[in-house]
């Protein structure tokens, strides 16, 4: 693995770690597709951390299994916006 991709992993596994922030939000403030967060906290940090990695995947399924909740906040918030 690349210098640059394993410091982009940890830097990113980091962020979340501090800020519980999704796939979306993490790919958004480091500039890189939903994807490529997705693959380096799924196949690339395992390799590098593996106690990092566990922390990670626990995060992302929270995120996983909330986001229908978002999602319908989203949708309400919307909504009532146009009502106004």
């Amino acid at each position: 693995m690349q210098d640059y991709i394993r410091k982009r992993v940890l830097d990113i596994s980091n962020y979340i770690m501090d800020t519980k922030a999704t796939v979306r939000q993490a790919a958004a403030v480091f500039g890189v597709s939903k994807s490529t967060v997705h693959k380096d906290m799924t196949e690339r940090l395992p390799m590098i951390n593996k106690k990092l990695a566990q922390k990670i995947r626990e995060i992302l399924e929270f995120n996983k299994a909330e986001r229908h909740l978002r999602g319908g906040e989203a949708t309400r918030k919307k909504y009532q916006e146009m009502v106004e």
